[in-house]
């Protein structure tokens, strides 16, 4: 009796140690060998944290990386091809049909109206009537201008990345003016101290901004939430005039055309340290990136020329001259790519340019004065102003 008892209970505690290593597996599942090696994580993918509200960036080595060509927003899709050219001494607007090179509307517009610009919403152009002291605002769908808003001394106009405020560029104001980027209703002026504040562009992250002072040869360093000058500088070059602001792809650099160093400045937008000076011509004033976000074509009004400036590489390759010369000014790039439009400031016309044999396509006669046309519509989730900054 007493072995019977003790080989039960031998019977019994097998058959609960044989339970208990089956717990966690199904009846027909084969045992599973145990890892003793501490599982490595996976490196955390690089992310860029922006200003609060901004979308998410794509790839924080490209802040270009939503303008590929022909990637147009659902907001735009429907939206006919044109090119926009604000007449800044005939106080029209020009609206060329890039297919066909000819001009199929003028519209009237404010006194002076210097840049056509795409809200951040990407449903509006707003022209910048800059002695009229108002917007026009254009519906990119039926190409139609509706009632003027009151907005004084609009130079230049920018949205910041979350959308939630427009940002005018008061150049003999010397402010800075905060808006609500649908009623244009003030709501912080920051005064600035330099002289004709007119260009600008973003940080990757959205949460400063780097704006170039004409008349007095300085840069500015914005703080976007803060609404604040947070960093000034004089440019080491004696009668500098800074127009066109860029930053480079991977975030790392700003560029700043000046039309009187005939070059553009290289500059750590972090550090705001004194930038670099690299020459591409006579007159340097707009910069545009190509949809692959590998070159950056450099307008040389004074010469009448294109400079591309590749990134990689960090440094010039080609340069076009218009032939007869010219005057390229502002613009953009063709929705494809394969176009690049600027307009002729002290010619009446407007150029447009192949970007991969730099051949002029077409050159158009359109007002007077011709300055920032905008190129409409554009690929890009959202735009920051000027004519036509897209992310």
């Amino acid at each position: 009796m007493h072995r019977n008892l003790v080989k039960r209970t031998l019977i019994a505690g097998a058959a609960l140690v044989a339970l208990a290593a089956c717990g966690t597996q199904s009846p027909d599942s084969a045992p599973q060998a145990l890892n003793t090696k501490a599982a490595v994580p996976a490196p955390p993918k690089k992310t860029v944290q922006g200003l609060p509200g901004m979308p998410p960036v794509l790839d924080p080595k490209d802040v270009y990386a939503a303008d590929r060509p022909n990637q147009l927003s659902p907001v735009v899709k429907d939206f006919p091809s044109r090119v926009y050219v604000p007449n800044t001494e005939s106080d029209t607007v020009s609206v060329i049909d890039p297919k066909t090179y000819e001009i199929i509307e003028t519209i009237p517009v404010g006194r002076q109206p210097q840049h056509v610009v795409p809200s951040w919403d990407l449903k509006t152009l707003w022209v910048n009537n800059n002695r009229g002291h108002t917007l026009t605002p254009i519906d990119p769908k039926t190409g139609k201008a509706g009632k003027e808003v009151e907005v004084h001394d609009p130079y230049n106009l920018y949205f910041t990345p979350n959308g939630k405020y427009a940002v005018v560029m008061a150049s003999l104001d010397r402010e800075l003016v905060f808006r609500d980027p649908h009623t244009m209703e003030r709501i912080k002026t920051e005064p600035v101290t330099c002289y004709g504040v007119n260009h600008a562009d973003f940080s990757a992250d959205g949460k400063y901004f780097i704006v170039s002072c004409e008349f007095s040869g300085e840069l500015l360093k914005v703080d976007t939430e803060k609404m604040e000058v947070v960093g000034q500088q004089k440019l080491p070059f004696d009668g500098a005039m800074p127009q066109d602001v860029k930053i480079s792809p991977d975030g790392k650099k700003f560029y700043i055309a000046d039309m009187m160093a005939d070059g553009m400045w290289v500059l750590d937008g972090e550090k705001f340290t004194e930038p670099t000076l690299l020459p591409t011509g006579k007159g340097c004033h707009g910069l545009y990136v190509s949809r692959d976000s590998r070159e950056m074509y450099v307008s040389n009004r004074g010469e009448g020329s294109i400079s591309v400036f590749d990134f990689t590489r960090n440094k010039l390759t080609k340069k076009w001259h218009l032939p007869d010369g010219g005057s390229p000014d502002m613009g953009g790039v063709s929705a494809d790519g394969k176009v690049l439009w600027l307009s002729g400031r002290y010619d009446a016309e407007v150029y447009a340019i192949d970007t991969r044999t730099g051949t002029q396509l077409a050159r158009i006669p359109v007002g007077d004065g011709p300055h920032g046309l905008a190129v409409y519509p554009q690929p890009g989730r959202y735009s920051l102003g000027h004519t036509g900054i897209f992310r």
